[in-house]
Order: structure tokens, then sequence, then C-alpha cells
């Protein structure tokens, strides 16, 4: 990531950090080939183009009998001929008046054009009466009614689902090139910080952001490397983040960045490289900082637990996904109705814990009770986050307000 970052003292929307790091963001260069077991959740290196007709022949969409529809008899009787099952093709001629049994995804032989559906069809003996008069194509699908040969069926920069591992069999590809994934390593600090299972001390508190950074940087496919904790000591500070960038393409940090007695992070962030605030108009999570330690990629983000997801959903993760060579990096939203009132103060996008629920066929939105950032309880009770817009007043039941699913980010 560039070093050159100006955000200034104005505080900046989301969309404009986005632009800026598009600008300033290039994907790593690390490109392996992977079998495609191996390529769930990973970033597609180039474009695939299918060698072959998907599927490769006309073939039956249904259980029936193949025929041309121009020789079929008045009385609807033909004589059955033979048989077309899915890998064994009928390899005669179909005459007037005869058909075949086929099945479905058997090859259609190319002197019939139409299935006629067995419901529709009554047996006796070695003939088939049809009693239905189909069209030319009825019940056949074409050969490349799928994917025609030569197309572009996969995108380079495609994040890699089960139905794009699923294509790219279909046309073949036993391997895919994929960006080799982002190391990176996660840390916290803090005396008062302590480890889940340990007895706290006085003034103690139970280590959860960094379970939570690491699950969120999991969640997009990153090798995380759980650095522990580190206390409020400047020089061990610097020795662990200059050892973590020789072998991590990113650090990320929570809290520490501040300017008080003990916030060291962002002294050893400088001394090793360079460090820019970043003042989000969101809430929560207003200040965030980027940064570049010898090639390596700083993120430090709020230290409360709710920004911390926040700003890791809204601007970390379209970071870290252009990194990995993503080419859709922006999550989709969709139109709500707020199912409650709530006092806005202009000037920032505030980001509300949420739940959809449907009624008169359109979707609202109901709030959590408490606006705080450090109730993480609420992001389990929350199923997305609804954006009320800088320039939006109070909400008030019925307005219209975008809707961020956690389904949409967490995947």
């Amino acid at each position: 990531m560039s070093t050159d970052f100006d955000a200034g003292k104005a505080m900046m929307s989301v969309e404009q950090a986005l632009d800026l790091l598009a600008q300033r963001v290039a994907p790593r260069p690390r490109v392996e080939e992977l079998p495609l077991a191996q390529c769930l959740g990973k970033v597609l290196a180039q474009d695939v183009v299918s060698p072959l007709n998907v599927p490769p022949h006309d073939n039956s969409a249904m259980d029936g009998y193949a025929f041309t529809a121009a020789h079929l008899p008045e009385d609807g009787r033909l004589r059955r001929i033979g048989r077309s099952a899915a890998g064994h093709p009928f390899a005669g001629v179909v005459g007037a008046g005869e058909c075949i049994r086929i099945l479905t995804g058997a090859v259609v032989p190319d002197s019939v054009d139409c299935v006629a559906m067995q419901e529709d069809c009554t047996i006796e003996g070695d003939f088939v009466v049809v009693a239905t008069r189909p069209k030319p194509g009825t019940n056949c699908r074409k050969a490349g009614e799928d994917v025609a040969q030569g197309a572009v069926v996969l995108k380079s920069g495609t994040r890699l689902r089960p139905q794009e591992i699923g294509l790219a069999a279909a046309v073949g590809r036993a391997a895919l090139p994929v960006h080799v994934p982002l190391r990176a390593a996660v840390f916290s600090t803090g005396d008062e910080i302590n480890l889940p299972g340990t007895v706290l001390p006085p003034g103690g508190i139970y280590d959860s952001n960094r379970y939570t950074a690491c699950g969120l940087l999991q969640s997009i496919g990153i090798q995380v490397t759980d650095l522990g904790i580190l206390p409020d000591d400047r020089a061990a500070i610097i020795a662990a983040l200059d050892k973590a960038a020789v072998d991590h393409d990113v650090i990320l940090t929570s809290g520490g960045v501040s300017v008080g007695d003990e916030d060291h992070v962002k002294a050893a962030v400088e001394a090793l490289g360079s460090l820019h605030f970043w003042r989000l108009a969101i809430k929560p999570g207003k200040p965030v900082a980027l940064g570049d330690i010898r090639g390596a990629t700083f993120i430090g983000l709020p230290g409360n637990p709710v920004a911390v997801m926040v700003v890791f959903l809204l601007l970390a993760r379209p970071l870290l996904l252009r990194l990995m060579g993503a080419a859709d990096t922006v999550p989709a939203t969709v139109p709500v109705r707020a199912d409650f009132s709530f006092r806005h103060k202009s000037g920032r996008r505030e980001w509300l814990r949420a739940r959809v629920v449907g009624r008169d066929g359109q979707l609202w939105a109901e709030k959590f009770t408490s606006e705080s950032s450090g109730v993480l309880s609420s992001m389990v009770w929350a199923e997305g986050l609804v954006a009320v817009p800088e320039d939006h007043g109070d909400v008030t039941p019925g307005d219209v307000l975008r809707y961020l699913s956690f389904a949409e980010v967490l995947r």
C-alpha cells in the first residue's frame, strides 16, 4: 500500500476513503495453481475461458419419448425403436412414425427435434401413443445453452464460491490460478488485557477484540498468525511489529494508537514505517489508522469491540479484498423501513445494530436497544447494520434506510 495518504483534519465518508484506497492499493502479485478442491474462498487470478459448449450436445429436459414433431401421425401412434440414456446415446436414425425412449440428460439424436413427456404418452406393446402434439424444440436443451465455447465463464478477481468452483469443473478445469492468500499478524496490547480462561486480576479485562479480529480475517480467507498480547512497553511492541513485518502482508491491531501515556503502538509504527490517521464520518468507529511497516500494510482499528467490527466490515474488509486481488470489494445494501425512532445528529453516518423482519410485503428493521460501542452482545443479537445517512435528521418509523446484512460480509 502506498504511504502517501493525506487525510487531513476533515472527516471523510467511507465512500471517499474507499475511492482513495482504490487509487492507492494494488493486489499482491503472488499466484499459484491449486486443485479445485482447494480453491474455495480464494481469488481467481486469471479469466477462465470455456474450451467447450455446456452442455456439449443437445439433450432431453424430461423423461419421455423423442421423435420429429412433423412426423407424428394423426393418431399419435409411434413405433419405439430404441433408447437413449445419459451416457448411453442412441446410435441409429429415427424415421417417420418412429420414436425412442429418452431419459433426462440423454443425447437427443440429430434425427429428432422434440421430446414428449412420459406423462403424455401411453405404451401399447412396441408402440407409444402421444396424447399431445409438441412443437419442435419441446423439452430439448440445446448444446451451449448454459455456456458457449470460447465464453469467459469466470472473471479474474472473482472470489470463488461453491458455484464458481462447480462451473469451473463443468468446463473441464481441474485446477485454477488463484492469488496466494494474504498473511496477517494480529496482536493486542495493554497490561489490562488477559487471556480467556485465566483469573482476572484487579482492573483486568478479557481479550475479545483479538479473537474477533482473527475471525473477521479468516472469514475472507486470510491466513492469520495470532501474536497474543503484548505489554504496554514501547521496545517490546517495536520488536514484535518489526518481526511480524518480515513474513506477513498485513499487521492488524485494535486500540493503542491514540495519544495516551500508554498508547505505544502509534510511536512503534512511526519508528518502523509510516502511519496516517483517518477520521471517518461514521459512528461507531471514527478513528482508524493505516500505515506501512517495511512493506506490510498496517491497520489500526478502534478499541471498542463494536467499532472493531464496524470499521473492519466497512473499510478494512474492502481494503484487504483489494489486496487479495478481488474485483468486487464493496458489500451490497438493501432498502428497509425503520421500525423504530432514533435521535440522530447530522454530520456522521451512524450504523445501528439491527434485525430485519418481513411484514406487509416489505422489510422492516428492528434496532438494538443500546448504541454503545462497548456492547459486543449487540453484534450477536443483530443480523446486520442499518445506516442512518449523514444528512438524515431524526429517524421516525417508516423511514427508508439502507441495510447491510452480516450474511453479505461474514462469508
